[in-house]
């Protein structure tokens, strides 16, 4: 079994000999990429179809209240699709578009689970961290006012102590003194007592990966994670291509946000942080998903060891709930799960208007993607979502 307390030959050795055998898997592919997930009708992986339909009843329910402009929902069962629907408009103002299945999103937080989560847990599978590491002894200048126990696992579980978010102006010199402010941070909790959802956790995540990884979290998540998998469509800083296919978000100086991060801070940054900045689609997104399903493999390509699936997925008691490594589970943030998903179930919400749910013992998946800050700032959609995902569980006809 991989030890994530301790590092160690073994482990790197099994890790590096899985991630070769990937390799080699991609480079016979002669450069093609994965096929995404096929598609399937509900009753072939015991879905009711009818039970589904509550899906459009409910969307329809959010577009009347103005909830979002559009959305595209996604469901997958036993490794195949059996519902992906574009709703709304993806564009409401200057001119109004139309939704559709292959728009790219700005995933927001989910960039957390999906690009830094799974990079520092690729870099822990190695051997070149441990979650007991210090950040410290990683970033030295994090070394003052208190914060020199704070561990890499205090930062995936959000229990270390620092605020939620460090004051815009801390930004405004640039990537290198905004790291430097992070650094001399003081404590807002003791660490270890209480849960406090933090991006500036995930931001000193994307300077891990940068330092251990010696390439930033957009270039390690890209080799490492997406193109093995065949995910063209997912990544930071998208090409001009995808950016005409992204759901524009908010107006940033008088232009339109579209295929450009939202969040402020991570905008500042240059597009890339560990928090932030991740674009993606429905079925890129599923094909990530059926990776994780399947205990870190799909089509071939082994991604994740399975003992690091699990330990990232198993979860860690916080304060006030559950989390995974980089996952929520049961927090007052769950709001977006649903009522019926099992205690297996791992997910995460971002702030544009994005969840994803993932439920191994149902072996189901529920994705919902929106740009519900288009074009004001406005629109709620994790009720919205969660009452999705209620209908998406209560579908299932074959429960163990």
């Amino acid at each position: 079994m991989v030890s994530f307390e301790f590092g160690g030959l073994k482990r790197a050795s099994i890790a590096l000999g899985r991630w070769v055998i990937g390799l080699l898997l991609v480079v016979a592919m002669a450069g093609e990429s994965l096929a995404g997930l096929p598609l399937a009708e509900p009753d072939a992986v015991g879905l009711g179809a009818q039970k589904l339909q509550r899906i459009d009843e409910l969307v329809a329910e959010g577009l009347a209240e103005k909830k979002m402009p559009g959305c595209v929902v996604c469901v997958g069962r036993h490794g195949k699709i059996a519902f992906l629907k574009a709703f709304g408009q993806k564009q409401l103002q200057p001119i109004e578009l139309p939704m559709t299945t292959d728009t790219l999103f700005d995933m927001a937080s989910i960039t957390k689970p999906m690009a830094t989560a799974t990079s520092i847990m690729l870099l822990i599978e190695r051997g070149r961290l441990r979650l007991t590491d210090k950040v410290a002894s990683i970033l030295p200048d994090f070394a003052v006012n208190g914060k020199e126990p704070i561990t890499i696992h205090d930062l995936l579980i959000h229990h270390s102590g620092l605020l939620a978010d460090n004051s815009i102006k801390d930004y405004e010199q640039g990537h290198e003194e905004a790291i430097k402010r992070i650094c001399e941070l003081k404590l807002l909790n003791p660490i270890g007592a209480k849960f406090v959802y933090s991006d500036v956790n995930f931001i000193l995540l994307g300077e891990i990966v940068a330092k251990v990884g010696e390439k930033n979290v957009n270039e390690f998540s890209r080799e490492h994670i997406f193109v093995p998998l065949g995910m063209k469509s997912t990544g930071y800083l998208p090409s001009e291509a995808l950016r005409v296919k992204a759901a524009p978000t908010e107006q940033r100086d008088g232009k339109w946000m579209q295929g450009e991060v939202h969040d402020p801070r991570a905008f500042k940054l240059g597009g890339v942080a560990g928090h932030a900045g991740l674009f993606s689609t429905a079925e890129d997104v599923a094909v990530y998903v059926q990776m994780m399903l399947n205990r870190g493999e799909h089509g071939g390509v082994r991604v994740l060891l399975p003992e690091t699936v699990e330990r990232m997925t198993r979860g860690d008691h916080v304060s006030t709930g559950v989390r995974g490594l980089g996952w929520d589970k049961q927090t007052g943030y769950s709001i977006n799960r649903g009522e019926r998903l099992t205690d297996s179930a791992f997910g995460h919400g971002g702030f544009t208007g994005t969840v994803l749910w993932i439920d191994p013992e149902l072996d189901l998946f529920f994705i919902f993607l929106s740009n519900r800050v288009h074009p004001n700032g406005k629109g709620s959609v994790n009720q919205l979502a969660g009452r999705i995902a209620t209908a998406v569980a209560s579908a299932i006809r074959d429960k163990p």
